[in-house]
């Protein structure tokens, strides 16, 4: 006779977490005070998180190059992306934020910044793009390959985008200048 299956549920160490996400902080606040003094970072990824996501007014940015990729993102170690090339580029009302499960609550983690932020060298991949975009001297371009993803690539001289939120997978910037930056972390409704 097979012995009765028993289901036994999880449960996260609210202490634990709330220790480790006091840690994190701390450490990012140490790094943002480190370099807000010179009000510039060097070399910033973020990746590993799971998706998060990116909304902002308006985006201004020259150099931009876009190409399809398959990367890892929160659930999966293969998806469908694109990845975004901007060699220098100004955001309006940037935020970026990323939500998670706490037991049986939301908490959203938020990076805000109340001024202009300047970025060089970034590189963006994202599933999702939603936004008002504009172009100048925009290129296709088709090449023969074995490997689908060097057969598309686009490219133009500026880019805007507006009114714009982003699925985000992995986020590198050479140089960020993020005055009036603002951290929160609060609980949400889902």
């Amino acid at each position: 006779m097979e012995s009765p299956v028993q289901l036994v549920e999880g449960t996260t160490s609210k202490k634990v977490f709330w220790s480790a996400l006091g840690a994190g902080i701390l450490t990012l606040a140490l790094l943002l005070v480190s370099f807000g003094v010179s009000g510039v970072a060097y070399a910033v990824p973020i990746a590993g998180v799971g998706d998060f996501y990116v909304e902002f007014d308006k985006l201004v940015g020259t150099g931009y190059t876009f190409y399809p990729k398959m990367g890892e993102t929160g659930t999966s170690d293969s998806a469908p992306q694109g990845t975004n090339l901007i060699e220098n580029l100004t955001i309006d009302n940037l935020q970026l934020y990323k939500d998670f499960k706490v037991g049986g609550e939301w908490i959203r983690v938020k990076i805000a910044a109340s001024k202009p932020v300047q970025i060089s060298g970034l590189q963006h991949d994202a599933d999702l793009i939603e936004a008002d975009a504009k172009f100048q001297n925009l290129v296709v371009q088709e090449k023969h390959s074995d490997d689908w993803q060097k057969q598309f690539k686009q490219t133009s001289s500026t880019i805007v985008l507006e009114h714009a939120k982003l699925k985000t997978h992995y986020l590198f910037q050479k140089t960020i200048n993020m005055n009036g930056m603002k951290l929160t972390v609060e609980k949400i409704n889902k």
